[in-house]
Formats: structure tokens, sequence, C-alpha cells
């Protein structure tokens, strides 16, 4: 029996900027370490980044519904309004 994969979608504010960043990673405290140390082109210019939200989903396919949910205009909206 294989073991489910868990993904997570966060949630990252810059601390010196007024941005936000949702993504999904199998591993949170990795990808936060990844942001904060500049390997991803966007959230380079902003760091450093603290994570504000992090949900776990047992089913990568809810994971990646919800992270496309929050990217939308509804989505930002119940960020601003929950996170």
């Amino acid at each position: 029996m294989q073991a489910k994969a868990r993904m997570y979608v966060y949630s990252i504010k810059s601390i010196n900027h007024s941005k936000f960043y949702i993504g999904i990673t199998a591993n949170p405290k990795q990808r936060l370490s990844e942001h904060n140390s500049g390997k991803s082109l966007y959230t380079n210019k902003y760091k450093p980044w603290k994570m504000e939200v992090c949900i776990w989903f047992a089913s990568e396919q809810k994971a990646r519904s919800f992270e496309k949910y929050l990217k939308s205009g509804s989505g930002r909206a119940f960020c601003s309004k929950h996170f």
C-alpha cells in the first residue's frame, strides 16, 4: 500500500513589503527556506518572508484546487478577510 502524498497550500507574507504569495508544496519548511534564499524569481525581490497560513490536504487534487481558488479574485478576497 502506497502512502498518500501530503500536500500543503500555504500563504507567506513579506516582512518588509506589503506582498503575499500563495503556493503549494509537500514540505512547507523547506519551501519557506527556498523563498528566503532567493530560489524563487518572484519572491526573491520581496524577501524575507514569514509563513502566515499552511493547510494540509490528503489529496493533491484538492490542494491544487484550493490553491487555484485562493489565486482567483474571490480567493484573494477570502485571504484578505480570513488570513
